[in-house]
């Protein structure tokens, strides 16, 4: 879920808006303007409904945006970059670029939301109380006080990545020791959770409940994409623990110069090997690394007379890593960079050995898969 509209930034993460958090304002918007307020609140004009609709929405949703900023204080002090936060149709995201070090942290980072959530429960039921006899202010603190408890307390629900899910994590990961495991037993917990959810969605929309059971329904349909997900994740990193960025790279990487277009280099010829990245090299000195996608990001039509030293990404810009580098870092530092690949250098000399790219990891997974056995590991044991 990436922001289409930015806010600005705290603690210098930007802060932005999904194109999917508008419908759900307007929606909740309207569900207040409607239905609860004219409830709690009888005899005042449609206008001061709307009106309060509106601020009581955007009052709910800085109370999200409070919960993930809880995350990401937890997060920044604990070391984890947080790439940005994102308020979208179920709520909001901190980006997380990296998962946490220690049980300790992965605890902290995730109850961090929830108790925030509580804390403002509290806040608003507090001004719900002292402002009585001022039913404009006291009904939309009511509301916010019960959105806010729902909230952390439907945040608790032990279903992976949901934070419950993620304190069920640091749990497991404290006792075995092994957080791998955790993550595929708490993405596994997190799966039943979420199909539970769907179930109980059906059953109250044939109920009678349409809106709020086709709301539950949808919600644990997202939960169980999510927890899938990080599952899938999970069992890459266990299935390259072990073995090498050297074992691993591509030793295939084509050298082009800086001086040729890249008409030159989209011929059948190139594109039938599979090579999608290039190592741009003028006698013998690297000058960066041109990809497909630096290539798209021209017209066609300039194809035929952009050089590539007008599109590469400079080596100075460019992550590189060393053949002895774990895979299981080298995937990290991908999600953490947001990169497409990474390149493999020679310590000291800084010589480019390979190539790692999502399309070589999954190659390599695809035939792990096909073969049923870690490829890495029977080398080393052959080997030995």
């Amino acid at each position: 879920m990436k922001a289409s509209v930015r806010l600005g930034r705290i603690w210098e993460i930007p802060i932005g808006l999904n194109n999917s958090w508008f419908l759900i304002f307007a929606l909740a918007t309207w569900s207040l303007a409607l239905g609860f307020f004219p409830a709690a609140i009888p005899g005042l004009n449609s206008g001061v409904y709307w009106l309060l609709g509106a601020l009581t929405s955007v009052l709910f949703f800085s109370s999200v945006l409070a919960h993930e900023l809880g995350h990401a204080f937890f997060a920044l002090r604990n070391s984890v970059p947080v790439r940005a936060i994102t308020l979208f149709f179920f709520g909001g995201v901190a980006e997380i670029t990296r998962e946490p070090k220690s049980a300790g942290a992965e605890f902290r980072i995730a109850i961090a939301g929830p108790l925030v959530s509580l804390v403002l429960a509290a806040l608003f039921g507090a001004v719900a109380l002292l402002a009585q006899g001022m039913p404009a202010v006291v009904a939309p603190a009511q509301w916010l006080a019960r959105v806010n408890l729902i909230l952390a307390l439907f945040n608790m629900l032990p279903g992976f990545p949901l934070d419950g899910g993620r304190v069920l994590r640091a749990v497991i990961w404290r006792i075995n020791d092994n957080e791998l495991r955790a993550t595929m037993l708490a993405s596994r917990v997190g799966q039943l959770v979420a199909w539970g959810m769907v179930g109980f969605g059906v059953l109250s929309a044939l109920s009678g409940n349409l809106f709020n059971g086709v709301w539950l329904a949808i919600l644990g349909l997202f939960l169980n994409g999510a927890a899938a997900a990080s599952r899938q994740q999970a069992s890459i990193q266990q299935a390259v623990q072990g073995v090498t960025a050297g074992q691993l790279m591509d030793r295939t990487i084509l050298r082009v110069p800086s001086w040729v277009t890249a008409g030159d280099l989209l011929t059948p010829a190139t594109l039938s090997q599979g090579h999608r990245v290039f190592l741009v090299e003028d006698f013998g000195q690297v000058r960066g690394v041109l990809s497909l996608a630096n290539i798209a990001q021209t017209t066609q039509g300039q194809w035929r007379t952009a050089k590539v030293e007008q599109l590469l990404t400079p080596w100075d810009q460019m992550v590189t890593v060393q053949p002895d580098t774990d895979m299981a870092a080298v995937l990290s530092l991908m999600a953490e960079r947001n990169l497409a690949q990474v390149l493999v250098v020679e310590a000291g000399t800084n010589q480019v050995l390979g190539l790692i790219s999502h399309e070589q990891i999954r190659n390599y997974l695809r035939l792990q898969a096909e073969l049923g056995v870690q490829i890495g590991r029977v080398s080393s044991q052959s080997a030995a």
